[in-house]
């Protein structure tokens, strides 16, 4: 019995403790990753980074258009499910357990996030800090403050940043 307290608590804190870092898992229904995959526009052989990677499903589906998906994932649980769910494809797609505050996106050509609106600011910035080439990233649900979409497609908001001149100093 104590082994199952002890199972039932490490999943519940595992599973909540993302709330600190971006959102809690929510799978994305397959009609919004067509949709995002769609606003990317990301051709073959480009990279697809997601931020909270989740079951795999958005990598899965990058993988199967060709494009090189990376995930960065914190719930050790959610990594492996996600490693196995993601086999087929796994010349494509690469998952990390690792806090993606502390990866560096210059790599990406395109984002996927699903974070809460307090996070979205933060994550406009890194990318500001991170990137001195254009990027597209689509958010389901949540919006970047003071950023207009260029697009928005049930639900599914598409960002394109460009740097400032000023910022390659």
């Amino acid at each position: 019995m104590i082994w199952l307290l002890v199972i039932v608590t490490a999943i519940l804190v595992l599973f909540s403790s993302v709330l600190f870092f971006g959102a809690p898992f929510l799978p994305t229904l397959s009609p919004r990753i067509e949709d995002a995959l769609d606003l990317l526009d990301l051709e073959p052989g480009q990279k697809l980074y997601e931020l909270g990677s989740g079951d795999g499903r958005v990598l899965k589906a990058a993988a199967k258009r060709g494009i090189r998906a990376i995930g960065y994932e914190i719930n050790p649980i959610l990594v492996l499910f996600s490693k196995i769910y993601t086999w087929p494809e796994r010349r494509l797609v690469s998952i990390h357990w690792k806090n993606y505050w502390h990866t560096s996106l210059a790599p990406a050509d395109g984002l996927y996030v699903f974070l809460l609106d307090r996070y979205m600011a933060k994550l406009w910035s890194k990318i500001e800090i991170d990137l001195d080439h254009p990027l597209k990233m689509v958010s389901y649900a949540f919006a970047v403050p003071d950023v207009v979409p260029k697009m928005v497609r049930n639900g599914v908001k598409l960002y394109e940043f460009r740097p400032s001149k000023r910022s390659k100093g």
